[in-house]
């Protein structure tokens, strides 16, 4: 897994790999390519012998991140992806991560619901909490032993 290696190849994947179609248009997509540029959209990569299988992208603001989209072109790459990010995130004093909804996907790996005056709170105070600039430096990530990011802060917000 790698965080930063691939965002362009990140979003075309969570743009072509929908039979139902998707939210992300062309300008959505030039949109977070430069927020990507001003280091504001980061993306997670996994990947099997040299073949991005997976991956999710989202945008950080301070000690909170806001997941956008996830693929996987193999079973459990999105869920392997969001879940050593997770991990890698708290572990380097990362707060909250938005999850936009709460659906089958996201509880599954422990996302909970909070009411949107609590989410605001967390937003307000969160984005404030910088994380040390050098978390988002290209690299390779792994899941750290012991570390349990279960029910620890997916957020969904009602």
């Amino acid at each position: 897994m790698t965080l930063n290696y691939a965002f362009d190849r990140v979003i075309d994947g969570c743009t072509n790999h929908r039979d139902e179609g998707t939210w992300i248009t062309r300008g959505i997509e030039e949109a977070y390519r430069r927020l990507h540029e001003l280091g504001h959209a980061h993306s997670i990569e996994v990947w099997r012998d040299q073949e991005l299988v997976g991956g999710m992208y989202g945008v950080s603001q301070g000690a909170l991140f806001c997941g956008e989209s996830m693929f996987s072109r193999k079973e459990n790459a999105s869920k392997t992806a969001l879940l050593v990010f997770c991990a890698e995130f708290l572990h380097h004093g990362g707060k909250l991560i938005d999850c936009q909804v709460l659906n089958s996907h996201t509880a599954s790996l422990g996302a909970i619901e909070i009411p949107r005056c609590d989410y605001l709170e967390h937003l307000s105070r969160l984005r404030q909490q910088p994380l040390a600039s050098r978390f988002w430096v290209p690299r390779t990530l792994f899941l750290p032993p012991k570390v349990n990011v279960f029910g620890t802060f997916f957020i969904g917000v009602l």
